[in-house]
């Protein structure tokens, strides 16, 4: 079922996302787990940043620039 499948796949980007954040804060000799740390990095693993968008939109062409 594909549900299932995005499931598994959500289950596995949080897991994925909580263990290089605390992997990072055991590096860095965090004595506590920062909470707010690693709900920033769940929250950019289940929506990451959109790619950079490549070119010009059509409202930034002018006749020198539309090639």
């Amino acid at each position: 079922m594909i549900t299932d499948a995005l499931g598994d796949h959500r289950r596995q980007a949080i897991a994925t996302a909580i263990s290089a954040e605390l992997d990072r804060q055991a590096k860095d000799g965090e004595i506590r787990v920062d909470v707010e740390a690693l709900a920033e990095a769940v929250d950019l693993a289940l929506e990451p940043a959109p790619p950079p968008s490549e070119g010009k939109r059509p409202s930034d062409l002018n006749a020198t620039n539309d090639d």
